[in-house]
């Protein structure tokens, strides 16, 4: 099979994983910020940091189950776009202190877990 069957494959399973734990999160907690698209995006980043730094550093992962995996399920599990909308709905609905916390959290702990997987990944 080619590896674009895969990266749909493994894209449909993240966009999936990302919806379910935004439901979660909008059942399970009371708030009005996007916790779940939140979390989506830390362990994403930190996802992205330890399969990178595995396949590189140590050649753990090939270059194929690489792609696979971050372009195919991380590229959809974690979107930009879901995090964007986000940020104009709490513009929108008035909610700046959020936006800016969304932002904020959102870019520090991404590129914080992206570095945490590289590191974690020197363990192996």
């Amino acid at each position: 099979m080619s590896k674009f069957f895969f990266l749909i494959i493994a894209g449909g399973i993240g966009a999936l994983l990302r919806y379910s734990v935004s439901l979660f999160f909008l059942k399970y907690t009371n708030t009005n910020f996007p916790l779940g698209v939140l979390l989506v995006n830390i362990l994403g980043s930190f996802l992205f940091g330890l399969i990178w730094a595995l396949s590189e550093d140590k050649g753990i992962i090939g270059p194929e189950i690489r792609l696979v995996i971050l372009v195919g399920f991380l590229g959809s599990f974690t979107t930009f776009s879901t995090f964007a909308f986000d940020n104009i709905s709490l513009v929108s609905n008035g909610q700046i202190g959020y936006f800016i916390i969304n932002i904020f959290l959102n870019n520090l702990l991404g590129i914080f877990f992206i570095y945490l997987g590289f590191k974690i990944s020197k363990l192996v």
